[in-house]
């Protein structure tokens, strides 16, 4: 037998107003102590689950919320993603269903995420006590011995005395009612459930079939295991039922287990009080008594002469009520969205028109910088500027001066006005003088007095030397002699293809997938100019090595570094995934697609962006540098350009997207254009590498980036003129 935690992460508790609302429900709030009432449980319930991993049933619209505290409290879990709420019975069945299709034999342990149980060895005690009761076909419920009447609870009749069967559940009944049920040893119904899967699904097929039906046709048919699963839209079709209406009512296989652990639902402020832990902030009382206060950072509330009351104090709000009444906020509440409807949910206080600003940077900053301080007399690109525009360079790499010549061409194409056809024209020159060989291969660097600094042909260069190439071409400067200089390189290419597919990079990572990558996107950009069909089958050769080696088969990530067969490399080096790269190859992979109506390619693409989300940190709101091969975060920086990729990748799902999916896409890539707009400064330079702790690196800003950037603000006016983003420009004009 093996228990799987399952945490229900529904409800709005209206009752907590002004802190607990639609957008931060009271699960999310930290009530009863340092950690909030869901990470509580988490830590709670967690070591029942024999992989220390539980299952979260959570609304889409606070995924970002669920992932964020689970980081906190550096927890897993597997989240379920309900696409609109339906109530307990189909949240309940979506985990039963997913148990039951891991572990035919599991037992769900199922609770709310917004409970206080102070003791919890004594909560995972009954757990495991009424589990052996589930493994054999019984639905446990455990029943809260009351410490007084309540009229805020359930109760449960039990027909007997220790783990008996149910005689019935009534709803939360009048005060005297209450005294009545407490001396004729009801129990509270704390709304915990165990039961195995199998079960659970069994009864809903007798009572409730509908359910059933329509949460087993949400998950998705590949078998997914997480760890987030989003249920499809044949959830929103389960009829909108609680649990305790489908099927506990009706079931004849309740048990209940008594327990004299405290227990509170934290319902409502008093029961916030009776925790004994629920006041914070600075709070002065004179001649006051049993009062309730939260209060932010930065704010104090003194009371003068007055007792009984909760006091609690948001940034927009104030509840001031006499604690026997915080039952009835509620009612409050309802008048707030009639009479101050911006107050019934948290303000917004996101960035305004974060697309436009990028427009505008771009235009006025960013491309104005780097045509004039960024520039060599001799028509060279500069390395790198301080954040003070000065030059700060000991080389001349050939990937900057393709790169920025390949920006400067982008950038006429979507219609800015400055010099940048002169400066990429000059550019160019100096790079074809420069950087190519006798051979007709590009050296990899040159000193800052153009002499050779390092004379070795890099498949990275090529690669960016033939991007700026076919940009240069496409906007007719020196079309001859970019043309000549890509038939060159293509027969190198032709020449030096692998047997197994793909290209071999110079130093110590010769298979590699960036390299390649790189080379991808180039041979796409030379596609398109169709001057030569060889390219389209360098195009498909790197689509297909992607397909069948670089991606792993099971999980559908790609990996960094291999061996001579393409498998993964030995060692560290072949853990590594990056999670700006899954976005790189996700968006090149959906172009290749469209090109070739490739159905794999677009699955794996699909496939890709999703797990560059696992790379997304919730509380910084950016895409980190690394993970490892089973996904858990290896380095927590976060350089700008997976930002980039992120944003680019967001837009290109979206267009391929419609209804709930393209809305979540759009909103992600809202999330990663706010997160972009942290890197960049009002002068046109910007920050490269933000940190854990939040803090940016005090450095140059690489020029390299701009094409990344640029990249990413291609795909901003792409998806403005298709309609799919408001406040955005479409191009630079």
């Amino acid at each position: 037998m093996t228990i799987y935690p399952v945490i229900m992460c529904g409800g709005a508790g209206s009752r907590l107003w002004p802190a607990s609302r639609p957008g931060r429900p009271k699960q999310f709030l930290a009530l009863t102590g340092e950690h909030s009432l869901f990470q509580s449980t988490v830590l709670r319930v967690a070591p029942l689950a024999s992989d220390g991993r539980v299952i979260v049933v959570a609304g889409a619209g606070h995924a970002d919320a669920v992932a964020a505290q689970l980081a906190e409290i550096e927890a897993e879990a597997i989240v379920l993603l309900e696409p609109e709420a339906r109530d307990s019975g189909p949240a309940m069945a979506a985990a039963a269903a997913f148990i039951e299709a891991l572990d035919p034999t599991g037992v769900a342990a199922i609770m709310a995420s917004d409970h206080h149980i102070p003791d919890a060895e004594a909560f995972r005690e009954a757990v495991r006590i009424a589990a052996t009761e589930a493994a054999q076909g019984r639905i446990v419920t455990l029943g809260v011995t009351p410490t007084s009447p309540s009229s805020a609870y359930g109760y449960i009749c039990p027909s007997g005395p220790g783990l008996a069967p149910v005689k019935r559940f009534v709803e939360k009944p009048d005060t005297a009612t209450a005294a009545r049920y407490v001396a004729e040893g009801y129990l509270w119904n704390s709304g915990n459930f165990i039961v195995a899967a199998r079960t659970l699904m069994d009864d809903l097929a007798a009572h409730a079939p509908e359910i059933g039906v329509q949460v087993r046709a949400s998950l998705p048919a590949s078998g997914e295991t997480g760890p987030v699963i989003r249920l499809g839209d044949a959830f929103r079709s389960a009829p909108k039922i609680s649990i305790d209406y489908a099927v506990m009512e009706k079931s004849g296989r309740t048990s209940v287990l008594p327990v004299h652990f405290a227990w509170s639902d934290v319902g409502a402020w008093d029961s916030v009080m009776d925790t004994g832990e629920g006041q914070s902030g600075i709070h002065i009382a004179v001649d006051s008594e049993s009062c309730l206060v939260r209060v932010p950072d930065g704010m104090v509330v003194a009371t003068l002469g007055v007792s009984n009351l909760a006091v609690i104090v948001e940034p927009d709000a104030v509840l001031v009520c006499a604690l026997d009444r915080a039952q009835q906020v509620k009612a409050i509440v309802d008048r707030i969205r009639t009479e101050a409807p911006g107050h019934a949910d948290i303000p917004e206080r996101r960035e305004a028109a974060p697309f436009a600003r990028f427009g505008d940077w771009m235009r006025t900053a960013a491309l104005p910088l780097w045509t004039t301080l960024g520039v060599h007399p001799d028509g060279a690109f500069v390395e790198a500027l301080t954040l003070e525009g000065r030059h700060s360079e000991s080389r001349r790499r050939a990937r900057v001066q393709s790169r920025q010549i390949f920006v400067l061409c982008r950038a006429g194409a979507l219609g800015w006005q400055g010099p940048w056809r002169e400066r990429a024209e000059a550019g160019l020159n100096r790079f074809l003088d420069g950087y190519v060989r006798e051979d007709g291969a590009i050296r990899n660097a040159l000193n800052t007095d153009g002499t050779v600094l390092d004379d070795t042909a890099v498949l990275y260069e090529q690669a960016f030397a033939l991007l700026a190439l076919a940009a240069a071409h496409e906007a007719g400067i020196l079309p001859e002699r970019c043309e000549a200089q890509a038939r060159t390189l293509l027969d190198r290419l032709e020449a030096e293809r692998l047997p197994g597919g793909g290209w071999r990079e110079a130093g110590d990572h010769p298979f590699q997938a960036n390299a390649n990558m790189h080379l991808f996107e180039a041979a796409q950009a030379w596609s398109a100019r169709g001057v030569d069909d060889r390219w389209n089958g360098i195009a498909d050769t790197i689509a297909s090595l992607a397909l069948t080696r670089l991606i792993d088969p099971e999980r559908g990530f790609l990996r960094e570094f291999f061996d001579a067969d393409w498998r993964p490399a030995p060692g560290e080096d072949g853990h590594l995934v990056e999670p700006g790269h899954q976005f790189e190859w996700s968006w090149l992979l959906s172009r290749h697609a469209l090109a070739r109506q490739d159905a794999a390619a677009m699955a794996a693409a699909r496939k890709l962006y999703a797990h560059g989300l696992r790379g997304v940190d919730p509380r910084r709101g950016v895409a980190i540098d690394q993970l490892d091969d089973v996904l858990k975060v290896r380095s927590a920086g976060a350089r700008l350009w997976p930002q980039t990729e992120w944003l680019r990748a967001a837009l290109a799902m979206a267009a391929l997207s419609d209804g709930d999916e393209r809305r979540e896409r759009l909103a992600e890539a809202g999330k990663a254009m706010r997160g972009l707009n942290r890197y960049l400064c009002a002068n046109g330079t910007w920050r490269d590498k933000l940190q854990p702790d939040g803090s940016f690196v005090d450095e140059p800003a690489p020029a390299s980036s701009l094409y990344h950037i640029i990249g990413a603000f291609d795909e901003v006016c792409v998806a403005a003129r298709e309609v799919l983003i408001a406040d955005a420009p479409v191009g630079l004009a």
